[in-house]
């Protein structure tokens, strides 16, 4: 058996990595918003950071396979004109996020509530009311 030399670096990405990791090309920068799930006795709350947005900026909905859908569109246009000039400045803004969550099946998902406040988007899901089941032993006297 002939000895192999194993190698994990290869030539071909080196070149792409110098090619692509300069400072003179502009990368494109996102960060997806802060989610915490927190579950207590009767519910599951959801918590999505979203600073600076409003409620029309979000829509939730669970689709037919009972997955919660959470959708975050932000678009934003700032116009500056020069007073003694035909200057027109114009910076565009365009923010999406699209999070899928898959509901417990202790959720009822008929009664879940969706708000914003203070920079957060709080989803809650409510939990099944949990039937009180009888005694399943039934006693037979004996005659």
């Amino acid at each position: 058996m002939l000895p192999m030399r194993r190698t994990s670096d290869s030539w071909l990405p080196d070149i792409f990595n110098d090619f692509f990791d300069n400072s003179w090309m502009e990368r494109p920068t996102y960060t997806a918003p802060a989610i915490n799930v927190i579950e207590t006795e009767k519910e599951y709350e959801v918590e999505l950071a979203a600073p600076g947005l409003d409620k029309e900026d979000f829509r939730v909905h669970v689709d037919a396979d009972n997955n919660l859908h959470i959708e975050m569109e932000k678009k934003a246009e700032n116009k500056e004109g020069k007073k003694h000039g035909r200057f027109l400045r114009r910076e565009f803004s365009y923010e999406k996020f699209q999070q899928t969550l898959l509901l417990p099946e202790d959720v009822d998902a008929e009664k879940i509530e969706a708000k914003v406040e203070k920079g957060v988007l709080m989803v809650t899901l409510p939990k099944k009311e949990k039937i009180q089941k009888t005694d399943a032993v039934k006693q037979i006297a004996v005659k």
